[in-house]
């Protein structure tokens, strides 16, 4: 797996938001100086996270979805429909939605945004805000283009990886033997000094280093 992404932290803006029902996270990621964010995962509640981002003075120019489903991302499903969510924001916020390539048709249908408003991101991918650089790690297994983002030591792992957990494999899409080579092969490159924010608080703390992760989540333990 490739080195850690760019920009020091006196630059970075990363901010942590609970939100919904579902005991989400959202997160807000950018650059401090030119005053610019992506979004993480925006579902649930769009005025709230547009209020964070402007109490902060930053801009939003895009999004970023680790999976499409509309806990994470808004729009329906099986009957399961969530407000807001990347098609409202985009509406408020102009800017792309970046998502992996084998998460972008599912996307489309769940939320009714176009092709023209995606960016389809192959493994490693970077997005860029400002001098930050947000690596896009695929780590299927929750869904099949679930993806985590890496940037300046903490790494934003959605429905793959909880304080503790792991995402589920039982949902459409889900593949068991996938989740096991993501945790125990593709996030095995991960620094120990890495701190992960989950998707979802479901854990006894709302973040944790890899190291401490590697000790106490079963689902790491080799």
């Amino acid at each position: 797996m490739s080195g850690m992404a760019a920009g020091s932290d006196s630059t970075l803006y990363f901010r942590q938001l609970p939100i919904g029902p579902m005991a989400n996270f959202v997160y807000l990621i950018g650059d401090r100086e030119r005053r610019e964010c992506v979004v993480v995962d925006p579902a649930w509640d769009v005025d709230q996270i547009v209020l964070a981002a402007e109490a902060d003075e930053m801009t939003i120019t895009g999004v970023l979805v680790s999976h499409y489903h509309p806990d994470h991302v808004g729009g329906s499903v099986l009957g399961f429909t969530v407000p807001g969510g990347v098609g409202p924001l985009i509406g408020r916020a102009p800017g792309k939605v970046h998502v992996n390539r084998n998460e972008a048709d599912g996307l489309k249908v769940v939320t009714g945004v176009s092709e023209s408003d995606l960016v389809r991101h192959e493994d490693r991918d970077r997005v860029e805000v400002g001098a930050i650089s947000i690596e896009l790690l695929h780590t299927p297994g929750h869904t099949p283009g679930s993806q985590c983002f890496l940037v300046s030591d903490r790494l934003v792992s959605g429905d793959t990886l909880f304080i503790d957990g792991c995402g589920r494999v039982d949902l459409p899409g889900g593949d068991p033997a996938e989740m096991r080579r993501t945790l125990s092969e593709r996030l095995a490159a991960i620094p120990d000094r890495v701190v992960l924010f989950p998707g979802h608080d479901y854990g006894a703390v709302p973040s944790a280093t890899m190291a401490e992760q590697r000790r106490s989540n079963p689902y790491l333990r080799r």
